[in-house]
């Protein structure tokens, strides 16, 4: 299967919630919903995890993916992720890799092939 890159450089098929709607597994988006509750401190129900990846058009979103600005951004400028950007590394993008460290590295190594 090739990898799903997300505009902010995730790879989707390492996602929980991308694998359970993938695999459609209720057990697994249990195990999401728990593990993403304690982490971010917030309530995710079973039925809250179910995400086709943010590069979809339609289907399911994780309801974070709704509203990134990230994902907003790379849609609006019709990339194929942000190392495609010519603002690539832009604010969003630097606040976010301070996170996520591995998705700046993945999008660098995209960008330096282009």
């Amino acid at each position: 299967m090739d990898e799903m890159i997300a505009f902010c450089g995730i790879t989707c098929h390492e996602c929980g919630a991308f694998l359970a709607t993938r695999d459609n597994d209720d057990a697994k988006r249990a195990e999401v919903a728990q593990l993403w509750s304690k982490e971010f401190k917030t309530d995710f129900k079973p039925e809250d995890i179910n995400c086709e990846g943010c590069l979809s058009d339609g289907g399911d979103l994780f309801s974070y993916t709704k509203t990134c600005e990230i994902r907003k951004c790379g849609k609006e400028k019709n990339v194929v992720n942000c190392a495609y950007c010519s603002d690539y590394v832009c604010e969003k993008l630097e606040k976010f890799f301070e996170m996520v460290p591995d998705a700046k590295t993945r999008l660098d190594e995209i960008k330096a092939k282009l």
